[in-house]
């Protein structure tokens, strides 16, 4: 009887969870889609559908579900599901093409490929991921990616660049839109003023990419892309404010022009006033600043469907650091200490796709960059004008290979008051004018489904330094299921000195800027293997991208800040230097609405003259980045975002420099909650830097004195004035409280 009763029980039991959905996941042409994500939100059911397209979801219980579907290059979908009891329910899904080009990269390559079929690795963060943890800026939004740090050069004026896997600003290329914004400055002013609400993604690219891009390509690439007008919501705003008094401001409108042009409008306005001293050094926390930025991007529809955009930007910045007493009478004296920067910095850009049956494009860029700056009594008036031109043809040769041939022209103008714009004799003013031509040659071959190859090669004359020659090789393996992914690339990278970053990204008022000799191009061969392995279970999606580079240069062109205290040395490394280490990104999805993403990176980066070998300044050893997510059924989310740093070796003023040599393990933590009313409205709120991590309050040497009064700095170097002695912001734990606005 009792067997009886248990063969009943479980009868019973497994009729009430034999409910399934089943079907096949398509494309509006009746292709079939493999490998979307298939799962009933809020629950732990879910799978992937496989080669052919075909998904099943067995043992449901009977209620009420959405269904979601996801996909690389399509539009996520979501279906309202009622299971009965013993029903088997057959749900075909048609998936319409993405909006935008959500997962298709071009950073790598130069031309449209998803992220998964791409030979170089390629990472993208959309700009979901930046609304984790909101900030002023995208080079501040940074400081979330993994094996990415925004790099203060100085204490008080807060002017930066941003370090790929250790190596410094000058080595990181950054573009819109596949459009280089190339200057000494673009890493500060290229990544500040940027309207967040209007991009749509970026992408990097670590290690050397300069076969396609030339010369400041070394470390890697940041390429912003942004929002096609057509794909854009009519209105967006986005506001916030915090409690050090910081309010940041985003609009972004889509209009049409005529019938056939549309363009998208951007402004971002910016305004920090506060005279804050948490640390009691009589110097500001903060930089205060007031800066607004313009963005246009028009779009061309022609009859030919040819692409032609163009778009520009035009950013003014007003910022000023110092003693908590300075005023604008005192800028340029040596009354009161301040670091006083006027910045007028304006950029062209865009793509023309010639009318012919050829793949053939024209892209463009120009930018002007002018700034009017003193740092205490020493004053720096630059200018600089870069215009940028490359023709680009894209030709599929039978079915395995894909040429991309390019010819590129690039012209520098440069001129300013200090001594880097003098003649030979050191006595009448000699602008920097520097012609750079080049063409480069890309193959890409695809082997079988599983194999392909890219072979690169680039030729570019300086019309100073002569002839730079760099070819690459890049190698992508993929599974039969493409759940695993290996690419292996070696290349050859350069970088050509350029004036206006050394100069400006070492001038504090406090040394003296130095170039010994004449700077050769620096030369460096890189190696880097990456491996992403997906992995689906019942309720989660797990993606590793695991990778370990390694990259050599010769002519390496570092600052010297300990040979001589007052000065700032740049010179060719008599030696050579090394970057190498290893990362690991794991993105993992849950279906009931938690999302994980966490990155690691361990690296080594040192410089070797006469046999000795020397940790490179301001670089950490170790970086750890998270990202955790909630998202709640009732539009509720929390997001808590942040980032560990090993210690730095930092420069010292000489041996009795009472400050320590590294810094100390650090970690800036971030928590935020919101929540979506309709549509159109999002409340959003938080902490930053919860931890309320700060610097040691005597950071900047000699503040008591900044101008050295009294002071034999040649005998007594450590007690000197230096605010260069800096690897993280003064700014300590703030709330914050933003809204943002969409009208579809």
């Amino acid at each position: 009887m009792k067997r009886l009763f248990l063969i009943l029980f479980l009868l019973i039991s497994k009729g009430s969870f034999c409910q399934s959905i089943s079907g096949f996941i398509s494309d509006s042409s009746g292709e079939k889609i493999p490998f979307a994500n298939v799962y009933l939100k809020n629950t732990k059911i879910g799978i992937s559908s496989d080669n052919n397209g075909f998904y099943e979801l067995k043992n449901i219980p009977k209620g009420n579900y959405i269904l979601i579907v996801s996909v690389v290059g399509f539009q996520s979908k979501s279906i309202k599901i009622n299971i009965n009891n013993n029903q088997k329910l057959t749900q075909n899904i048609v998936l319409s093409e993405a909006d935008s080009l959500d997962e298709i990269v071009i950073s790598g390559t130069l031309k449209p490929v998803s992220k998964l079929e791409s030979p170089v690795p390629v990472e993208i963060y959309s700009n979901t991921f930046f609304k984790k943890n909101p900030t002023p800026s995208v080079f501040e939004s940074l400081q979330n990616v993994n094996g990415i740090r925004p790099q203060l050069n100085c204490n008080v004026c807060n002017t930066g660049d941003i370090h790929i896997n250790g190596l410094e600003g000058p080595y990181t290329f950054v573009l819109i839109d596949g459009m280089p914004i190339v200057s000494g400055l673009s890493t500060v002013y290229g990544l500040t003023g940027i309207p967040q609400s209007l991009i749509e993604r970026v992408e990097i690219v670590k290690g050397p990419a300069s076969t396609l891009y030339g010369s400041e390509a070394v470390g890697g690439i940041i390429n912003i892309i942004t929002k096609k007008p057509g794909n854009s919501p009519k209105l967006t705003t986005d506001s916030f404010a915090s409690s050090w008094g910081e309010i940041n401001t985003d609009i972004g409108l889509r209009y049409k022009i005529s019938k056939k042009t549309e363009a998208l409008l951007g402004v971002n306005y910016f305004n920090f006033q506060q005279r804050i001293d948490n640390n009691n050094d009589n110097f500001t926390d903060l930089t205060l600043q007031n800066r607004i930025s313009v963005f246009n991007k028009i779009n061309f529809d022609r009859k030919s469907n040819k692409l032609f955009t163009i778009a520009g930007r035009f950013v003014y910045e007003d910022r000023w650091g110092g003693e908590l007493d300075w005023q604008r009478e005192f800028r340029g004296s040596n009354i009161k200490y301040g670091e006083s920067i006027y910045t007028k910095r304006w950029e062209t850009f865009g793509t023309y796709e010639l009318p012919t049956l050829e793949n053939i494009s024209f892209q463009f860029s120009a930018n002007g960059h002018y700034q009017d700056s003193f740092y205490g009594k020493s004053s720096y008036d630059a200018s600089q004008f870069i215009a940028f031109g490359q023709l680009v043809y894209n030709k599929q040769l039978g079915e395995k290979n894909n040429l991309l041939v390019g010819l590129a022209y690039r012209y520098t103008f440069y001129d300013d008051n200090t001594f880097a714009t003098l003649d030979e004799n050191g006595i009448s003013n000699a602008p920097s004018k520097i012609h750079l031509p080049g063409i480069f040659l890309q193959d890409e071959i695809k082997l079988n489904n599983q194999n392909t190859l890219l072979l690169g090669t680039r030729w570019d004359y300086n019309s100073v330094h002569g002839n730079i020659f760099s070819p690459r090789i890049n190698y992508k393996w993929n599974s039969k299921e493409q759940t695993d992914v290996l690419r292996v690339s070696i290349g050859n990278g350069f970088r050509v000195a350029n004036i206006f970053t050394e100069d400006h990204a070492a001038l504090t008022g406090a040394r003296e800027v130095v170039f010994e000799g004449e700077l050769k191009p620096e030369t460096s061969w890189n190696a880097n293997v990456n491996y992403v392995k997906k992995i689906n279970t019942e309720n989660s999606f797990i993606t590793l991208d695991a990778s370990a580079f390694y990259t050599y240069f010769d002519n390496r062109i570092l600052p010297d800040y300990e040979t001589d205290s007052n000065k700032i040395i740049y010179a060719n490394l008599d030696g050579f230097s090394v970057s190498k280490g290893v990362s690991l990104n794991a993105d993992v999805l849950f279906t009931n609405g938690l999302s994980i993403n966490l990155g690691a990176t361990l690296m080594d980066v040192s410089f070797t003259e006469n046999n000795i070998k020397t940790r490179q300044l301001l670089t950490e050893s170790f970086s750890g980045v998270w990202s955790i997510s909630y998202r709640f059924s009732n539009n509720f989310s929390i997001d808590y975002t942040g980032n560990l740093y090993g210690p730095m070796r930092l420069p010292l003023l000489g041996e009795k420099d009472v400050r320590p040599e590294f810094s100390p393990w650090y970690s800036i933590q971030n928590i935020q909650l919101s929540k979506k009313f309709g549509d159109n409205w999002e409340l959003y709120g938080g902490i930053k830097n919860l931890l309320n991590f700060t610097p040691p309050a005597n950071s900047i040497n000699g503040a008591n004195n900044p101008f050295d009064i009294g002071v034999d700095t040649e005998k007594n170097p450590e007690l000197a004035f230096d605010p260069s002695y800096v690897y993280a912001s003064n700014q300590g734990i703030r709330g914050f409280v933003g809204l943002r606005f969409t009208l579809f």
